[in-house]
């Protein structure tokens, strides 16, 4: 028997949401390990930063579509 499992909408979202957070988190310690590296590599560090940034503001959009609107 073939169990055909398929994920809604909402589900794909919250696993997309979490790669990004571990990518974003990867990228915090890879950002860390440059600066503690000693190496002055200006524009890796920027890079990596404004990759770091892309990654958040995609979370966010992320985020703000799976959280429910609350009409106060």
């Amino acid at each position: 028997m073939n169990a055909h499992c398929e994920m809604n909408p909402e589900e794909v979202a919250r696993v997309r949401l979490e790669v990004l957070r571990r990518e974003h988190r990867d990228l915090d310690a890879a950002i860390a390990a440059l600066q503690d590296s000693g190496r002055n590599d200006m524009l890796m560090l920027r890079r990596l930063k404004k990759q770091k940034l892309s990654l958040k503001d995609h979370i966010a959009r992320l985020e703000d579509l799976l959280t429910p609107d609350i009409i106060a």
